[in-house]
């Protein structure tokens, strides 16, 4: 990972464009609709730092090199993160191509060296994500306190929002009606969660690009990874970040069938097909087994 992505909240925030053209109406362009207050800067008052105090973020566009060196020089002396368009080696950050989906916000970034390849990824992901989405977002945003409050368990709490997330909360949410999605997601809190222990196996032996959209998800929905020595390290950077990794010495059946006891979801990594004698071992607990 060449460049870190990071998201900026923009409610009560400031930002600042400085300069004219069509890099500076493009960005313009970018903060409509949003809670943030933009300031537009030209001429002599963008080589003013005062003209920057307390922005978040500031994005300057010229064709006058002499105006993006006083504009730029101005907002870092400011101690604001500072985009100069078309120029990603003065940036202190560079511009994704953005989906939008209100709550919902996906971005793809190239560090400035392709924009046209980032806005074409950008098309094809944008097809794939509903317009609803941010509805969605928003729903579990509102419930967020009661869910947690309820379920304090991770893990629990993890697999009640899998499974709401495609049921009617969900659906009311994605058709606009906010106040049916709250009341259904309510009473789904309402009526408890038996958690379900699972273990996936899943062929870790590579290439990532060899896995099935299954196994992603089961990576990527995983509580807990029990992974093989000498496993594709691509595919386990498909799992989540704070998922629990297991030794090979924690990974035996008594422990797994501990852990979905608790109603974990472990992913099984093996660097080749998954042995049989697992297999069996895990049936004969009572563990509930699926193979990818």
């Amino acid at each position: 990972m060449d460049a870190f992505p990071a998201f900026f909240p923009l409610a009560g925030r400031t930002v600042v464009v400085a300069g004219e053209g069509p890099g500076a109406e493009a960005k313009l362009r970018l903060f409509e609709g949003s809670p943030a207050r933009v300031i537009r800067l030209a001429g002599e008052a963008a080589f003013s730092s005062k003209a920057y105090a307390g922005a978040a973020l500031a994005f300057v566009a010229s064709d006058d090199a002499s105006f993006i060196a006083g504009a730029a020089a101005a907002a870092r002396g400011a101690r604001v993160p500072v985009n100069v368009v078309d120029h990603p080696e003065m940036c202190d950050f560079t511009t994704p191509a953005v989906i939008d989906r209100g709550e919902v916000v996906a971005a793809i970034g190239t560090g400035g060296a392709s924009p046209m390849l980032a806005t074409l990824l950008r098309q094809d992901i944008e097809a794939r994500v509903p317009e609803g989405a941010g509805r969605v977002a928003a729903l579990f945003r509102a419930l967020q306190d009661e869910v947690r409050k309820a379920l304090p368990e991770p893990h629990i709490r993890r697999a009640f929002l899998r499974a709401a997330l495609t049921g009617p909360a969900a659906q009311a949410a994605m058709a606009g009606d906010l106040e049916a999605a709250k009341a259904k997601l309510r009473q789904a809190l309402a009526d408890g969660v038996a958690p379900q222990g699972l273990v996936t196996f899943v062929s870790g032996a590579g290439p990532v690009d060899s896995l099935t959209l299954a196994a992603s998800r089961a990576l990527a929905a995983a509580d807990a990874l029990a992974a093989d020595d000498g496993v594709d390290a691509q595919v386990l950077g498909l799992a989540r970040r704070d998922a629990e990794r297991l030794g090979p010495d924690q990974a035996g059946p008594e422990q797994l069938s501990d852990l979905t006891l608790r109603g974990l979801h472990v992913v099984r990594v093996t660097a080749g097909p998954p042995s049989p004698d697992e297999l069996r071992d895990l049936a004969e607990l009572g563990v509930d087994v699926q193979a990818i």
